[in-house]
């Protein structure tokens, strides 16, 4: 499966301004593109919410060679629950580290040259104290499962991921459809996985004639599948196709043609510019202050 490749992990956001600071300031991401939307995704990427909101995509260079973070603001909803199911991004920066102390973002240190640090909303990340690498700096992403032995297979033997190493002392197993990229590490939680309203989901790539085989295979396993194939539109952009699926556990997983998310990838050279005009213009915050409401919680 070489020519499959792990693209982002998508975090729902209710502090867009915080959010913004932590990820360009503390972790030094760059806003690689900003794109705004009047009504939900057809294939629920913000959720299951009906209203106007963003994706903003930030990483540490562009989407063809970087594991990235997708950023989804819904105008209005001001806080998610999170659950035990999204347990970590894994990152080497020791420039991140020395951001985090400058700033006064709180850091605890987990072990040798390793921080935890927390994005707004709660979101954890462990920060290697190393200098950064000329390649990719995001190492894996950890999600919670609730048998490791049936989601490993889930992964490794229906998704065609390669298991790259197991521990049993800390109940974990690592795969990744290459040494370059960015790995998923499955973690035994010893009990049953909550989402919570924060959940997430992880997106990868593939050749676009795969897709239909992809959605067959899971009808014949009887494994879930979220949306079907479907084609979805972002204004003056690349048409994308994917297909949503869910493993054991409920973890969102897409699947998108990687032909046209290359051309929807391209990094926005306005990215910064649109993401910081739109947080000026949105005045979602006021007009709950005015009616005397807090934006909601989910």
């Amino acid at each position: 499966m070489a020519l499959r490749r792990a693209l982002h992990f998508v975090f729902k956001v209710g502090d867009r301004t915080k959010t913004a600071t932590f990820y360009r300031d503390v972790l030094g991401m760059k806003i690689l593109r900003h794109e705004e939307f009047e009504e939900g995704c057809k294939a629920t990427c913000n959720g299951p919410y009906d209203g106007k909101w963003s994706k903003t995509m930030v990483g540490f260079g562009p989407e063809d060679d970087h594991f990235v973070a997708e950023l989804t603001y819904n105008y209005g909803v001001g806080e998610y629950q999170l659950g035990n199911d999204f347990l970590g991004l894994t990152l080497q920066s020791s420039q991140a580290v020395s951001n985090a102390k400058r700033l006064g973002w709180p850091l605890t240190q987990v072990e040798e040259a390793v921080y935890l640090i927390q994005a707004p909303g709660g979101y954890p990340f462990y920060i290697l104290d190393k200098q950064q690498p000329s390649h990719d700096p995001v190492q894996k992403v950890c999600l919670g499962v609730s048998d490791l032995q049936r989601s490993t297979r889930y992964w490794a033997t229906l998704l065609g991921m390669t298991v790259m190493d197991e521990s049993r002392d800390e109940n974990t197993v690592l795969l990744g459809y290459s040494d370059s990229q960015c790995k998923l590490e499955l973690r035994d939680t010893g009990g049953k996985v909550d989402h919570g309203t924060a959940f997430g989901r992880m997106a990868f790539s593939c050749p676009r004639e795969q897709l239909p085989d992809i959605e067959a295979l899971m009808k014949k396993e009887k494994e879930k599948i979220l949306n079907p194939l479907v084609s979805l539109d972002t204004p003056g952009k690349a048409t994308v196709e994917v297909v949503i699926l869910a493993d054991p556990d409920g973890h969102e997983i897409c699947f998108v043609g990687d032909e046209a998310f290359r051309q929807l990838s391209a990094v926005d050279p306005r990215g910064n510019e649109l993401l910081d005009k739109a947080m000026a213009e949105d005045k979602s915050n006021e007009w709950f202050a005015k009616k005397k409401m807090q934006k909601p919680a989910a």
